[in-house]
């Protein structure tokens, strides 16, 4: 029987220079490059003018798909829906096609072999992306940062400092060290949340796949599917309501 390698952190492809490209990262180019090719084909759809408007005929699918997130989303965000749908749907959707991507076949048997010191090692061509640390803390951050400039923008410099730092009463000065914690928190949440997820069920599922390799994996498959759909819809939610928490005045 061969031997059952799983690393954590993501291996290596080939190099640019002194640059490292690992498998997760060339699988985020490729998942990249959907969501540009997405974008493109609405963007380019034809014009159709009905009751003197202009309005472009994209799939119904997609249609119905953003109109109907955008319905989900708009009870929580309130008049904020508008600037902010394009970035909460765009980390939906590349959450979700990363997670969902990590589950098609070529992804993971697919590889090289190496040969270090330890001796030949496999190393798969394609990963999820969000099966590597380094993505999902790059997606917080992203999150944790867009919500502080918000603040900013809505509060004010002033009032958003007096969120963290308030001598008024001792009270308040630990509430606010309270919430600069929490604000740190929240990066290291949303990426080992999102990470552990899905590099544990991509372990999973190579797991079953070489104890049991004909049946056995379907069931689980389903199952990642839905924890995949799962974890995009609740990093955008919970990104919704630090925003809409963040943004309002105290």
């Amino acid at each position: 029987m061969s031997s059952l390698h799983i690393s954590i952190a993501a291996e290596p492809v080939f190099h640019i220079g002194d640059f490292a490209v690992t498998n997760s990262l060339l699988t985020t180019f490729v998942v990249m490059l959907l969501l540009f090719l997405i974008a493109a084909s609405v963007s380019l759809a034809p014009v159709t003018t009905v009751g003197g408007k202009k309005i472009k005929k994209v799939p119904a699918l997609v249609e119905m798909f953003v109109g109907g997130f955008y319905n989900f989303l708009s009870p929580i965000l309130g008049k904020r829906i508008e600037s902010l749908f394009p970035l909460l749907m765009t980390f939906f959707l590349f959450i979700i096609i990363g997670n969902w991507i990590g589950l098609l076949p070529g992804v993971g048997p697919i590889g090289f072999t190496e040969h270090t010191e330890h001796g030949e090692l496999f190393v798969p061509l394609f990963r999820g992306p969000n099966a590597d640390l380094s993505t999902t803390l790059a997606l917080a951050l992203v999150s944790v940062i867009a919500t502080q400039f918000l603040s900013i923008k809505a509060l004010g410099a002033a009032g958003y400092i007096s969120k963290f730092i308030n001598f008024k009463n001792p009270i308040n000065f630990f509430v606010g060290i309270l919430e600069l914690v929490g604000e740190i928190a929240k990066v290291l949440s949303f990426s080992f949340r999102l990470f552990g997820n899905i590099f544990a069920g991509e372990v999973l599922l190579i797991v079953i796949s070489f104890l049991v390799p004909i049946i056995m994996p379907i069931p689980f498959l389903g199952l990642e599917i839905f924890v995949g759909f799962i974890q995009a819809l609740v990093f955008t939610m919970l990104t919704s309501v630090f925003i809409v928490v963040a943004t309002e005045h105290h």
